[in-house]
């Protein structure tokens, strides 16, 4: 056994027992971590109220080298999430978040610059005026991160610059833009607009602040949400579960 020490996204908790739970965190050196958390559903247990969904602790656990739970023996708390406002278009973001993280990472295979990124985009996500904008950012950064993103600037079959180009559509099993040569007629209804690809691509680029500040028109967001959605369906392999909520 080895003695871990790291900082952690709880992302999710299980009932183990009377008085324990399976905690499982994204952590920033170690990537995604389940562990045993004994007492930790006691209101005076050894972690002093720090395990919650969505919290950011600095953890210490024992490592276990068969396939047994590792041990959680420390929680210090760093930040609880809490938006601003009671917005439930926050707080499901935030539930979001979470499930991608659970999803779309590996056990053990650590992503410091993603949870950087989870860090920073609940931050934003507890008081910023656009929820949904700091969801979608995420989304596609998480897709980078995992060598997921859809190919945004040429035409996935001929290699054509798509720059100001009318008939693009989104095919997401090309692995991103088709043009209007390339593609089926069948798939005409995935046409997207070339503003929309130009917002596509500064919010893959853009920092969480900026990208934030973007604001499209209602029919660009629609545009947007049906593509980073098929995306990150088509990763995740399922439709998540908090989609629903993010409309």
């Amino acid at each position: 056994m080895s003695l871990e020490k790291t900082d952690a996204i709880i992302i999710r908790l299980a009932d183990f027992s009377e008085s324990s739970r399976v905690v499982t965190m994204f952590t920033r050196d170690l990537g995604k971590v389940s562990a045993l958390a004994k007492g930790a559903k006691q209101l005076k247990g050894p972690f002093d109220a720090a395990i919650d969904l969505l919290s950011t602790c600095r953890v210490v656990f024992l490592r276990k080298s068969s396939g047994a739970l590792d041990i959680l023996t420390e929680a210090q708390l760093v930040k609880r999430f809490k938006p601003e406002g009671k917005s439930l278009h926050a707080v499901y973001g935030g539930y979001y978040v979470a499930e991608l993280l659970g999803g779309l990472t590996e056990d053990g295979d650590p992503h410091p610059r993603l949870f950087d990124e989870a860090v920073q985009t609940l931050d934003r996500l507890q008081s910023d005026a656009q929820p949904l904008m700091v969801v979608m950012r995420f989304e596609l950064l998480i897709l980078r991160e995992i060598g997921q993103l859809p190919e945004f600037d040429a035409c996935q079959v001929c290699g054509r610059d798509v720059e100001s180009t009318r008939g693009i559509r989104f095919w997401v099993s090309q692995g991103g833009l088709v043009c209007s040569e390339c593609g089926r007629p069948e798939y005409e209804h995935t046409e997207i607009a070339p503003g929309t690809i130009q917002l596509l691509r500064r919010m893959a680029t853009a920092d969480g602040s900026l990208a934030a500040r973007l604001a499209p028109s209602p029919a660009q967001y629609r545009e947007l949400r049906r593509v980073v959605t098929s995306a990150i369906c088509h990763a995740m392999e399922r439709r998540p579960k908090m989609l629903r909520y993010l409309k």
